[in-house]
């Protein structure tokens, strides 16, 4: 199993409880959309999932191992919500990087290729401090797309990227999936996960709402936004 969150608790300085016995699982050639409003502990729990935090109770386990072992982390990949990355390196550079932290092979001809295809052409060997926002994004989506880790981690990496590239990544994260890897997306776009995701979390308050496949939420709510604000009013979060 790719990803495997069991009973997770969570609380800043043991006092500001923010995971409450949190559980879910992503088998192989999955993609999760995960959702809640801003506050719920969407950012948090990815974090304990990677060991960026230490979780108070509970185990996570990355394609097997417990996630703060090295096999672990070399099997996965994260995306973050912003955008801060290395502006003394150039886009090659930074993939250089990337690939000898997980000590992969870095294709040139593979890479020119991803940067053609985000309207990026031309551009990997300038400096990302003259890089937009949106491509410091479409970097990011392109590193997890050349590593193709068991488990990739995306947290609103898409903010800020054109439509047309938002099309690609679409393509990309399917292909990724259909490949035997998995992916956790964390996203407000829920055209975006309507259109790749198998399966929704609905996160709220800390706590694990809901679980369950597209079709079954597209039969039984109509469509996940409507899902979503089921959720969110019942549960009285804003």
């Amino acid at each position: 199993m790719p990803l495997t969150v069991d009973h997770v608790d969570y609380a800043y300085n043991l006092q500001r409880q923010v995971l409450h016995d949190v559980s879910l699982s992503i088998s192989g050639n999955r993609i999760m959309g995960l959702i809640g409003p801003n506050g719920s502990g969407k950012s948090t729990l990815i974090k304990v999932i990677l060991d960026l935090l230490q979780m108070q109770g509970g185990t996570v386990r990355i394609d097997g191992q417990k996630n703060s072992s090295r096999s672990a982390k070399m099997s996965a990949i994260y995306l973050s919500s912003n955008d801060y990355l290395p502006e003394f390196l150039t886009g090659e550079e930074y993939l250089r990087f990337m690939h000898g932290l997980y000590a992969e092979p870095l294709d040139l001809k593979v890479l020119e290729s991803h940067f053609d295809r985000y309207s990026m052409s031309g551009r990997h060997r300038d400096l990302i401090e003259d890089y937009s926002h949106g491509m410091r994004k479409k970097l990011q989506l392109i590193a997890a797309f050349m590593l193709k880790r068991r488990l990739t981690v995306i947290d609103e990496t898409l903010n800020g990227v054109d439509i047309e590239s938002v099309k690609m990544f679409e393509k990309d994260v399917r292909e990724l999936a259909n490949d035997g890897r998995s992916v956790l997306l964390c996203s407000h776009d829920f055209g975006v996960l309507e259109n790749v995701a198998n399966e929704v979390a609905v996160l709220i308050q800390g706590a694990l709402v809901f679980q369950g496949d597209l079709e079954s939420i597209n039969r039984d709510y109509g469509s996940l936004a409507a899902l979503a604000s089921e959720y969110i009013q019942s549960m009285g979060a804003e």
